[in-house]
């Protein structure tokens, strides 16, 4: 094994072995703990991205670390060729947890969208009564909901789908925030599902019209549609209510988890739905060969029981309306917009003598912070939800300053 001496070694490492299907932020991270991480040569930032909002309970929660080190001393995976002696206790608890009659445990959030998707289809066909192969689902414009073949076909992202053709059929797209052109496309009888961020995370942290999320409900529940929740960003408490769709009292038809599930430490999904809907899939028809192994169930549990012990939903609401209030204190002709909810917050960058958010990220991590942009022009401010008044104050400090470098 190399040993990495210098984060220049490192990158290049991965510039040399590795496909360059990511732009990192030039920075090389070694040690993790609660808000903060460590680079190799030992310089500290804020994380101000959560590994996409994985890390919600901050990194190397000793509860979530002690649980995984245990079952991976007794027990790590059987498959589901076998029971096991911990899934069924991870099942009733997630499904308490959540309000829900049964789970579907996976691994990535993209394991999970598709997931969502088969159960829709298969419902669509035995219960709902959509003749075979014509079933139909909704998606959203910019939608972002991981990169397999069947998701970026839903997709309206050149990046995500340029030259990855052909694509699946079966989706109809519309406009974000836009329930005219949903109660349109719900019109057509094949409709199966309608699967929504309730904010679109990738997209810019763009949070919809108040009502929308109810309205969206109302209309699906009216034409025997499923409302397909993807909270695999916005879930585990991130804008300050367990899920988003809480903020507007809807309990979706399908529930797709992930990212925070396992607290950053193994990657861990799940799809929560009732019978009616899960009891579809037969035996041989889906699965996976580590989707519920033991190790992902103890880790997930510890995962929701620290969000719920350390009240970290109502910590993230109280974090995140002084974050945005401190933000939109900052005069500075970069700022062009705010936005968000709970501690899922996005800043529009005006470019401004020639520089761009990527400017702007390089700064703030020059001075001790860590953000990513995303379509170029929008910063994502999502810190672990463990972070206190004192942190946000002295991360929004690092924000202003590194602003007024760069102006």
């Amino acid at each position: 094994m190399i040993k990495v001496e210098s984060s220049q070694m490192a990158m290049e490492l991965e510039d040399k072995y590795g496909a360059h299907n990511y732009h990192p932020l030039p920075v090389v991270l070694a040690k993790g703990q609660s808000v903060f991480m460590w680079d190799v040569e030992g310089k500290k930032y804020y994380d101000f991205l959560s590994a996409y909002s994985a890390v919600n309970q901050g990194h190397c929660h000793p509860k979530i670390v002690k649980a995984l080190i245990e079952q991976a001393q007794t027990l790590e995976l059987t498959s589901r060729a076998f029971y096991n002696n911990v899934l069924g206790s991870y099942e009733k608890f997630i499904t308490e947890f959540f309000g829900y009659q049964r789970v579907l445990p996976m691994n990535t959030g993209a394991e999970g969208d598709e997931t969502a998707l088969k159960l829709t289809r298969k419902w669509a066909y035995k219960v709902k009564g959509i003749p075979e192969n014509q079933a139909k689902i909704i998606c959203c414009q910019n939608n972002f909901h991981g990169r397999t073949i069947t998701v970026i076909s839903m997709s309206t992202d050149p990046d995500a789908r340029n030259d990855f053709g052909p694509f699946t059929p079966g989706f109809i797209t519309i406009p974000y925030n836009d329930l005219p052109a949903l109660e349109k496309a719900l019109e057509d009888p094949h409709v199966a599902g309608f699967l929504v961020e309730p904010i679109q995370g990738e997209a810019g942290v763009f949070v919809p019209d108040e009502g929308y999320l109810k309205k969206a409900y109302d209309l699906c529940k009216a034409k025997n549609v499923l409302f397909i929740a993807d909270e695999v960003q916005t879930g585990i408490a991130r804008t300050g209510r367990l899920l988003a769709c809480d903020w507007e009292g809807v309990k979706p038809d399908v529930l797709i988890l992930g990212k925070a599930l396992s607290g950053g430490v193994c990657p861990i999904s799940a799809v929560l739905a009732d019978d009616p809907v899960m009891m579809t899939i037969k035996p041989g028809e889906h699965g996976s060969t580590f989707g519920g192994n033991p190790i992902a169930a103890k880790v997930a549990m510890a995962a929701l029981e620290v969000i719920r012990d350390e009240k970290l939903a109502e910590n993230a609401q109280k974090m995140g309306i002084l974050f945005r209030g401190q933000l939109e204190k900052i005069h500075s002709p970069l700022i062009e917009l705010i936005r968000g909810k709970g501690l899922l917050n996005a800043t529009v960058i005006k470019p401004f003598n020639g520089k761009t958010a990527w400017d702007v990220c390089l700064k703030m991590r020059d001075n001790g912070l860590l953000a990513k942009p995303t379509h170029d022009h929008i910063i994502r401010f999502a810190p672990p939800l463990v972070i206190n008044e004192e942190q946000i104050l002295d991360a929004v400090g690092i924000i202003r300053r590194s602003l007024e470098e760069l102006a």
